[in-house]
């Protein structure tokens, strides 16, 4: 059981004072004379920031922004989950102690802190007590209570942070199973409700400041105004979207629950609320793709609501690539077992088959295409490596960069293909160490791209975070300390009666971000938290590239197509020009041999550089890719004896061809070849 120090006394008159303050609303600040980022009228009592100094401005000599990306955030998960699973709001009208307390349940010693219990273990016993003394909350492995309160984000913003996405996420099966929740359960009710709350949180803000758009808490919704916000010295928040069943897109025993239809409805209108990055799947399969397990206990309890979500468990396979989703194991999750019908236990899965046998499925993809088609970023984080694959070879297909992996749930083997595209990583809120490792294990491939790095600090997301080092750690963060770019001293964080120490404290919540960078740089060295100085310059090149992006001119659409041969079939027609017909549905197949070929005539000599193959199962190991003007004469402009099926794109240098030929030299498979579209692009 938590031993509770002793509260002090607060005297009635001082504490009439207190309510009477906070009943009037803000007072005037102490810096109300002219320092812009301090604002004019800042509410009593608060939370202090205790970061001095201007934030810095402007950008670099070669014009880029500067400054830190959090790539992954939940300022308003407290709205998710049914509204009480995360307890305390980033902002109130009321004032901070209206903000920072706890949930109803929680009181009067946590014993009805059941999420507490599950995730932290113990018997989630805590000092429910948050404004004023915090006695047992905001704590780095406390995952039920606000991390993001809208003070400790200043902080983070004066201490060096220049890029805020925040994910709008729920999960509908969470919120119908847990005990506590004071509205309903559907998935886009409440990220519309979070949407709103995020513009109110920025009206909040700007009512400090003087008025609309004067605060430094700033929505954008596309990257020229997020680099306009970040040269002002401000912070460029990002909605972003994390949720299992998007659009109502969950299946149950394998069959979809939604149509294209949803899709294009859900795209719709999570762009009109702002909304320019999202995932597609979130731990439970859904009818758009299947997931990265998650391990241990929690991969338990999350396979039991994949179950009660989709009446079926995950399935496991061999991998086939030298990427793997997480072993899911077979540790008891007691709490959340139970919730199964009789009869109906957890599958024990086999070691050696580590990758989920779900993809990206039919409509999975019609929801990339149409994330492309209003140039979005998709995050590919939380899919499971088959869907992973098959998503990357889309947008290296119609080389679309609007890619990003956010906080470390994809396989660091991918890193490569998304830089390659030109998307951005971040790594998960990490100890100082491990973040260190993990920075090194790809630092050769950001210098190789030249890009710079984030961070995802996922709070209010149920991850855990950085634990203390100590205070008789090697190289503890000293206080005060000045921001990475010199202009800001940095001391310790106080809110109330608390004040927070990253070396004992750890990662308690938002305001402690700086302090964290600072741990990193005792760590790890200048070079990795200068990489993290360079994210908001990459984060927004990525974003700026996804506007940019128009859909190529397939050139082979509607061409005349030839081939070796074509597979006879009495019910349906294998022509060549099935595969140059702009219908996925259709095909092109060979007759079962090795040699056959596929040619077509563009009609006109062209610039081609690039040739993109959509094999059926039927694909080809070795081929290659011949040019000619002529018909005649043809020089091999790419190869490969690696085939794997799928969605291949051979890219070369780009030449002038009015004819083009896919040279099909051994198969993949007992049967032929068998292409679903070609596409045949300038570059």
């Amino acid at each position: 059981m938590t031993t509770y120090r002793r509260r002090r006394r607060v005297a009635v008159v001082p504490l009439l004072l207190l309510v009477l303050a906070a009943a009037f609303g803000p007072t005037p600040s102490s810096a109300a004379g002219g320092d812009w980022w301090e604002p004019a009228a800042r509410p009593a009592p608060d939370s202090r920031i205790d970061v001095t100094g201007e934030p810095f401005k402007g950008t670099t000599a070669d014009g880029e922004v500067r400054g830190f990306v959090d790539a992954h955030n939940h300022v308003m998960s407290n709205e998710a989950f049914g509204g009480r699973l995360i307890c305390g709001r980033p902002f109130s009208a009321k004032g901070i102690a209206d903000a920072l307390k706890d949930c109803p349940e929680h009181y009067p010693d946590g014993s009805l802190a059941l999420f507490d219990f599950i995730t932290n273990g113990g018997d989630g016993r805590h000092d429910p007590v948050g404004w004023p003394t915090f006695e047992d909350w905001p704590a780095h492995d406390s995952l039920t209570h606000q991390q993001n309160y809208y003070a400790w984000i200043e902080r983070a913003w004066r201490g060096g942070q220049r890029v805020l996405v925040n994910d709008l996420v729920t999960n509908g099966v969470i919120c119908s199973v847990y005990f506590f929740k004071d509205r309903g359960c559907d998935e886009m009710t409440s990220i519309r409700l979070q949407a709103k709350l995020t513009y109110d949180m920025q009206a909040y803000i700007d009512g400090m400041y003087g008025g609309p758009g004067k605060g430094w808490f700033r929505i954008v919704t596309d990257s020229a105004q997020a680099r306009e916000v970040v040269e002002q010295g401000k912070l460029a928040v990002v909605l972003g979207v994390e949720t299992s069943e998007p659009f109502g897109c969950k299946q149950i025993l394998d069959v979809p629950q939604c149509d294209k239809d949803d899709i294009d409805a859900g795209l719709d209108e999570l762009y009109a609320l702002g909304v320019r990055s999202m995932f597609l799947c979130h731990k439970f399969d859904n009818a758009l793709c299947g997931v990265r397990f998650d391990e241990g206990a929690l991969g338990t309890a999350i396979n039991v609501g994949q179950f009660l979500s989709t009446g079926t468990f995950w399935r496991t396979e061999r991998c086939t690539g030298p990427q793997h989703d997480n072993p899911i194991g077979r540790v008891a999750a007691p709490g959340a077992e139970k919730r199964l019908p009789a009869g109906v236990e957890v599958p024990a899965y086999d070691e050696d088959a580590r990758c989920n046998v779900r993809g990206l499925t039919e409509l999975g993809e019609y929801a990339v295409r149409g994330m492309m088609e209003r140039n979005m970023m998709l995050e590919i984080d939380h899919m499971s490596v088959k869907a992973t694959g098959r998503v990357l070879d889309v947008l290296e297909a119609a080389s679309y960069p609007g890619v990003i992996s956010s906080h470390s749930w994809m396989d660091l083997d991918w890193t490569e293909r998304v830089y390659g595209l030109g998307g951005f990583v971040a790594q998960y809120m990490h100890g100082s160490e491990g973040f260190v490792a993990e920075a090194d294990r790809t630092r050769a491939l950001r210098d190789k791209y030249g890009v710079g790095y984030g961070y995802g600090t996922d709070m209010n997301g149920v991850g855990g975070w950085p634990a203390p080092r100590g205070a008789d750690a090697p190289n503890p963060v000293t206080y005060p300390f000045r921001s990475v770019d010199g202009g800001s001293v940095i001391d310790r964080q106080t809110t109330g009666e608390r004040t927070w120490d990253l070396n004992t404290d750890g990662a308690a919540h938002y305001g402690l971000v700086p302090d964290w960078i600072e741990d990193i740089r005792r760590v790890g060295g200048q070079d990795v938290v200068d990489d993290l100085f360079r994210g908001a310059e990459s984060c927004l090149d990525t974003w700026g590239a996804s506007e940019r992006h128009r859909a190529g001119v397939n050139l082979a659409e509607g061409a005349p197509a030839t081939a070796s041969s074509a597979e006879w079939n009495p019910f349906t027609d294998h022509a060549p020009g099935r595969a140059v017909d702009g219908d996925r549905g259709t095909r092109w197949a060979s007759d079962w041999s090795d040699d056959q070929w596929l040619r077509i005539d563009l009609g006109s000599t062209r610039q081609v550089g690039r040739v993109t193959l959509d094999w059926e199962r039927a694909y080809g190991r070795s081929y290659r890719v011949d040019l000619s003007a002529d018909g005649t004469t043809w020089r091999t402009v790419w190869s490969t004896a690696l085939g794997d099926g799928g969605l291949d794109t051979a890219a070369f240098t780009p030449a002038p061809a009015r004819h083009v030929r896919v040279q099909l030299l051994a198969r993949g498979t007992d049967w032929g070849y068998s292409l679903r579209e070609v596409g045949v692009h300038s570059g």
